[in-house]
């Protein structure tokens, strides 16, 4: 039987913004500096992908066909329950030498797209994901010539922007309910928030770097998070390029210190993460606004195949057991949207 067909006119809905009229593509994200409407997506392996649009109107509901629906029995994990489980413990042990303090573990499910399906749309699966398990960060690209098919309901900022003002909400503790969150929680979003302000300093005004919230507790579809927020003032001559330099990839998908947990994620991860944990948004160059999710609760969509990644940081306090759980947590109502099944509201 072929492989489905795919949808390939270019769109994106960003925010409440629907983006149309493809102008021009870059990997320079000094570009965004400049005028136009953006699309971003910023792989966690791999050049940015810049997307100019002539068109901008409010995002609408979906008319085009339905998501077909992909079997939960057809995901595979690159990572099994084994070998996630020995590289929790291979952090612990790197924590234990005082190599690193945190590291982010992750595993992608793939499964084959549906081979009877009549065209298969990302905006579809976009919105149900958005009907499904609403998220404050959502976002649907489609960008056939270059390889982008992805829909997102990521419930975390990375970055956002408004002049000279730049703020990021981490989230790190995530439990089904407010009273499964623990120490462990609390001790893994302070460790973050810490590399965020350094990150930020990288780029921001000498004191304009401050903590307005710590540890809120935010609801979401099925679970709960901790989320902290940081923001700083950025120095003069420092705009998204300067500001993407010193901070990407996120820190709540990496660990601290960065650098050193990057290292570990090379070693423990059997596949590149692709656009997943990177992050995804709009920008108004002209405006000097803009707004990008950490690509967490994401699909994406490479040529017969649909990707999806869940993970978690790792600290001292962690076990196999919870951690294995946690990705379980993270992931269960977004496979089960993904496979056209109903969900709670």
């Amino acid at each position: 039987m072929p492989a489905p067909t795919v949808e390939t006119a270019p769109l994106a809905v960003v925010g409440d913004q629907l983006l149309t009229d493809l102008v021009d593509v870059t990997a320079d994200v000094g570009a965004l500096d400049g005028p136009g409407r953006w699309a971003v997506v910023l792989p966690f392996d791999g050049p940015a992908v810049c997307a100019r649009f002539a068109t901008v109107r409010p995002a609408r509901p979906w008319r085009g066909r339905p998501w077909p629906g992909v079997p939960a029995t057809s995901w595979r994990s690159s990572l099994d329950r084994d070998g996630f489980s020995a590289g929790v413990e291979r952090i612990r042990d790197a924590i234990a030498a005082g190599h690193v303090y945190q590291v982010n573990l992750t595993r992608r499910l793939s499964a084959d797209l549906p081979r009877d399906a009549d065209g298969v749309d990302v905006a579809a699966l976009g919105a149900a994901l958005a009907e499904g398990n609403p998220a404050p960060f959502s976002a649907v690209v489609r960008l056939p010539a270059h390889g982008v098919h992805l829909a997102s309901a990521s419930p975390e900022r990375f970055l956002a922007r408004d002049g000279d003002r730049v703020w990021s909400s981490p989230i790190k503790g995530t439990a089904p309910d407010q009273a499964g969150l623990t120490a462990k929680d609390r001790a893994e979003n302070v460790m973050i928030v810490d590399l965020v302000r350094n990150d930020l300093g990288r780029v921001c005004e000498w004191g304009s770097v401050t903590v307005p919230s710590l540890l809120a507790v935010e609801h979401h579809p099925g679970l709960v998070h901790l989320v902290s927020t940081v923001e700083g003032r950025l120095r003069t001559g420092c705009g998204w390029a300067e500001t993407l330099a010193a901070t990407f990839p996120p820190g709540s998908v990496t660990g601290a210190p960065k650098i050193a947990a990057l290292d570990h994620i090379a070693r423990l991860e059997p596949c590149e993460r692709g656009v997943y944990c990177g992050a995804v948004g709009w920008v108004d160059g002209e405006r000097r606004r803009g707004a990008l999710n950490v690509a967490i609760r994401t699909f994406w969509i490479d040529g017969g195949r649909i990707h999806f990644g869940t993970g978690g940081g790792i600290t001292w306090d962690s076990t196999p057991e919870g951690e294995w759980a946690e990705t379980e947590l993270k992931a269960r109502r977004l496979l089960r949207v993904a496979g056209g099944q109903a969900v709670p509201a």
